[in-house]
């Protein structure tokens, strides 16, 4: 390309004018679409990218905000090659990041994570910010395999679940990725430490007498919304939706008709597994048709948009009624497993169980994890079975041998 006061034209000066330069340095206008670009050098090399916008003003922030993040990559690349760089500032670049890794393996680690995802590996990381303290202080270029073993693993193994553990691990192999990026190391220390096994967890859930009298403590906790806690708790149960799932249910996806209830999930992110707009539909069983019945008698003004629930979790509530009643805590996700027991224990066969929660494996991680209620439901079925009565005045004479 060619510069000239009139502004920028192909090569050689022989092309109509295309590019218009700006009061701003940096910034030209393309003639025809009237957008703006950025002229910048990256190790000495022009590149050219496009402030997408036909504002000026918008440009000139936009070219600002891109000189700051590309000084802030080329300290954080220097603080790496320096040794300052930390384990610490590694982990902290991942969350801005949206912890997703550095260098993608495939179409699905390119996806944004979910809120939820994204809020889980948030814990994880004040969590280690909170208990391993020296290891986050070490240098992420020098930091071995022993120094996590000290720092963190060899106690993290031991006070955390399986889960919980490899996730922490993922998370640091996927941090100190950036150590290899920069060109600063060729391995990754966190790559060594070994994985731990994830148990089953072992399912606790109360019996029907006893999750009659939680629902009754938690709807008289006395708080402005016990009582929509209480709800909250019968939707998952009686649903086995996630919570997250249960949030976004509106009455436009109740069909009393039917008997059945659709789910969306998040406008955005949409449903487990699925991509978003997909839905998914659960059974209206009697309990849950029950509810709505009374809830939208409570409630006849509000529009058919208007969401079913009234709060988006109850954990406390849960917590303290547990204590009441003296049973084994629970989790909102529990629900769901007290769900397919009920459901199980029914008698209804486990790939149906698997598609009312939602499952696309075709029961597969149903059978794994509710296989033994199947296999007990049926003996105590099969113990009722009988071909011989025990009433006396019904027994049968077997003929003498030899007899006419």
């Amino acid at each position: 390309m060619k510069e000239s006061k009139n502004g920028i034209t192909g090569e050689g000066g022989s092309s109509p004018v295309r590019w218009q330069p700006t009061s701003r340095n940096g910034i030209v206008r393309h003639v025809k679409s009237g957008s703006y670009y950025a002229r910048i050098y990256v190790a000495g090399k022009e590149v050219w990218r496009s402030l997408k916008t036909d504002k000026l003003t918008i440009a000139e922030q936009r070219f600002r905000d891109h000189k700051a993040a590309g000084a802030k990559t080329r300290s954080a690349r220097q603080r790496v090659v320096e040794g300052s760089f930390t384990v610490g500032d590694a982990l902290r670049e991942l969350a801005a990041r949206g912890f997703r890794r550095f260098e993608p393996r495939n179409r699905r680690d390119l996806k944004p994570l979910k809120p939820a995802a994204l809020a889980y590996y948030q814990q994880r990381l004040k969590a280690l910010e909170r208990d391993a303290v020296g290891l986050l202080a070490l240098q992420a270029g020098k930091v071995t395999t022993e120094d996590i073993r000290a720092h963190w693993a060899d106690s993290a193994v031991t006070t955390m679940s399986g889960t919980a553990f490899n996730h922490t691990r993922g998370m640091l192999v996927n941090a100190l990725d950036l150590t290899i990026a920069k060109g600063v190391r060729t391995d990754n220390p966190a790559q060594r430490v070994i994985r731990t096994e994830e148990g089953e967890k072992k399912l606790t859930l109360p019996s029907g007498a006893q999750f009659d009298v939680f629902l009754k403590v938690i709807d008289s906790g006395g708080s402005r919304d016990s009582r929509n806690c209480g709800d909250l708790v019968r939707f998952l149960a009686y649903s086995g939706c996630r919570r997250g799932e249960a949030a976004w249910v509106r009455w436009s996806d109740c069909d009393f008709l039917a008997g059945r209830i659709t789910l969306r999930g998040d406008p955005k992110t949409g449903l487990k597994n699925r991509q978003p707009g997909e839905t998914r539909t659960v059974p209206m069983i009697p309990e849950m048709r029950a509810m709505l019945e009374r809830l939208r008698a409570e409630r006849p003004e509000e529009p058919a948009d208007a969401f079913v629930m009234q709060v988006r979790e109850c954990q406390k509530s849960m917590d303290r009624a547990a204590r009441v009643v003296r049973m084994s805590r629970i989790v909102h996700h529990d629900l769901r497993h007290l769900f397919a027991t009920k459901c199980i224990e029914a008698g209804i066969d486990i790939p149906t169980v698997a598609g009312f929660l939602g499952h696309a494996d075709g029961g597969a991680l149903a059978m794994r994890t509710y296989g033994h209620l199947r296999d007990e439901h049926a003996q105590r079925m099969a113990a009722k079975v009988r071909f011989a009565t025990t009433e006396p005045d019904k027994a049968v004479t077997m003929p003498k041998v030899g007899a006419p």
